[in-house]
């Protein structure tokens, strides 16, 4: 049974058992409260008839008289004479408590008292009876008794229960359209968030539940839209590391190719006896420089996986930053001579606080960048206090980076023009290199160029107080 008809079978059934349980109360209520009533009435009426039948006149106008007065109430009636032996009864035969003599406990009991009923109400009989003594009689009647049939107080009861019954029956019919069409609006929403939520988790994370309510539904309803949408981000994320690891594993492959493609036809031509010395010496460079590209390319590729995996991948300390300059100068000073092109590094000394060897490495990338992709001009590497920060920036004068790339400009195997820049024996892992060792530091690397101007790299440090001698 689905949950619609589990609502509506529990909302009926215990509708039903309220209305049958009040309406049974009811008639139970009612019952009672028809026979006190009853009782009650017989009291007062009671005291009535002491004073209208002990004026009776006596003699053989009596039983006359006291004819008309039974049918002229609803009661039996009972006369007794000052002994208690019974003189008179209206109707005839009355169904008399105590038919032809009353007991003297009884006798002496009503002698006691003046103008009292005494009521006697029975569970075992079907009649209640009232008792009454008549004192100043001026009839032979002492003694009065007089009984009603319960059933004749119970009379309202039938058509009461009819009543009750009938409007048990439509409340029944009614509880069972209601409780359906209830049953219908609570289980409602339930089936909406049931079958949205099969379909999230069948993938259509882009499905939609429109449940516009205010209550925990509206709240539920909220809360698997919610989670839908952060499934469709996590999607699309998913989506970009898949065609992210695809074009890196391309990049791999094909970085890797090229260079193995050269040395084997290297060593193929190395094989041929006929080969004369310059040119055997030829396939031997070319072959060495190939694999220490290679070499190259699987260093890059151990920092960058480092960066990701280790968590001891920047070990910081203080340090004068002048060291780390002055071995740029030693190793690009000749490269930038034969190109004809100005270096310029600052050597003054300033201590921060990183780790000496990443940072070594960032500079060295960002100064052989420069230097390949400027012709003519300079290169320089500046850095200066700011605050507690220490400044580094690397300028160029070479052919800038057009606009559209630079998003992309870090990341791994990212070329502007591939061809171009594998000419010039890069790996295409530098600049992401840069980003990683930079991020791990917890600073950023800022960008500015333009194309055929020339381009400026800039990173900060944190400034630290030279150490004691």
């Amino acid at each position: 049974m689905n949950i619609r008809g589990k609502l509506s079978v529990t909302f009926i059934l215990l509708l039903i058992f309220g209305v049958t349980a009040v309406s049974s109360y009811s008639i139970l209520f009612i019952r009672a409260f028809l026979l006190d009533e009853g009782v009650r009435q017989m009291q007062d009426d009671g005291r009535w008839m002491i004073q209208t039948i002990q004026y009776l006149p006596g003699g053989t106008q009596f039983p006359g008289r006291l004819d008309q007065v039974g049918q002229a109430i609803r009661y039996h009636l009972v006369i007794y004479d000052e002994t208690g032996m019974q003189l008179k009864a209206s109707p005839a035969e009355p169904p008399g408590m105590y038919t032809g003599m009353l007991p003297d406990s009884l006798i002496r009991e009503l002698t006691a008292t003046e103008n009292e009923v005494i009521m006697v109400n029975e569970k075992e009989t079907d009649f209640i009876y009232a008792f009454a003594h008549l004192p100043r009689s001026v009839n032979e009647a002492h003694y009065l008794q007089i009984s009603q049939a319960k059933d004749e107080i119970f009379k309202p009861i039938a058509t009461i229960r009819w009543i009750i019954y009938t409007g048990m029956f439509i409340s029944i019919g009614l509880i069972v359209i209601v409780s359906t069409l209830f049953a219908r609006y609570l289980s409602r929403p339930i089936v909406t968030l049931n079958k949205a939520a099969r379909r999230i988790a069948e993938g259509d994370v882009n499905y939609k539940i429109n449940l516009r309510r205010k209550d925990e539904f509206g709240a539920l309803s909220d809360s698997l839209n919610q989670m839908a949408s952060r499934l469709r981000e996590d999607n699309a994320q998913l989506q970009q590391i898949n065609e992210k690891q695809r074009l890196f594993l391309a990049d791999i492959a094909h970085e890797v190719r090229n260079p193995l493609h050269t040395i084997m036809g290297s060593l193929e031509m190395l094989e041929m006896n006929e080969l004369n010395p310059d040119k055997r010496k030829k396939y031997l460079a070319n072959a060495a420089s190939h694999a220490d590209r290679l070499s190259r390319l699987f260093s890059d590729l151990m920092t960058l996986q480092r960066y990701s995996s280790d968590e001891n991948f920047i070990r910081e300390k203080v340090f004068d930053l002048s060291g780390i300059t002055r071995k740029m100068d030693e190793w690009y000073r000749e490269e930038a001579d034969n190109k004809g092109v100005d270096l310029s590094v600052d050597k003054q000394s300033l201590f921060v606080e990183a780790d000496p060897g990443k940072i070594e490495q960032v500079l060295e990338n960002l100064i052989s960048n420069a230097l390949k992709f400027t012709a003519e001009g300079h290169v320089h590497l500046r850095y200066e206090e700011e605050k507690d920060n220490v400044v580094v920036k690397v300028t160029d004068t070479g052919t800038g980076i057009p606009h559209q790339h630079l998003p992309r400009l870090f990341d791994r195997f990212y070329r502007m023009d591939k061809a171009r820049s594998r000419d010039r024996g890069g790996t295409g892992l530098g600049l992401a290199i840069v980003k990683s060792i930079l991020d791990a530091h917890g600073r950023e690397v800022h960008v500015e160029s333009r194309e055929g101007h020339g381009s400026e790299f800039s990173f900060r440090l944190k400034k630290a107080p030279p150490p004691p001698a």
